[in-house]
């Protein structure tokens, strides 16, 4: 539970650090996200969380 944590606050650091840093870049970015269909996004996530879950389970092994 406590690198749940850990996890969550790294992720939290990296998307304030980026909005922080980038604030006209990052809403750009969002604009362009309404133009994306639903299932590109999709894909785009599940793959984006098959690379998270390959990279925590070598990690962890």
């Amino acid at each position: 539970m406590k690198e749940l944590i850990i996890a969550f606050g790294l992720l939290l650091f990296i998307e304030g650090i980026l909005y922080a840093l980038f604030p006209s870049k990052m809403k750009s970015m969002l604009k362009k996200l309404d133009l994306l269909e639903d299932s590109r996004l999709r894909t785009g996530g599940l793959i984006f969380a098959i690379i998270g879950f390959i990279i925590i389970y070598y990690m962890k092994s």
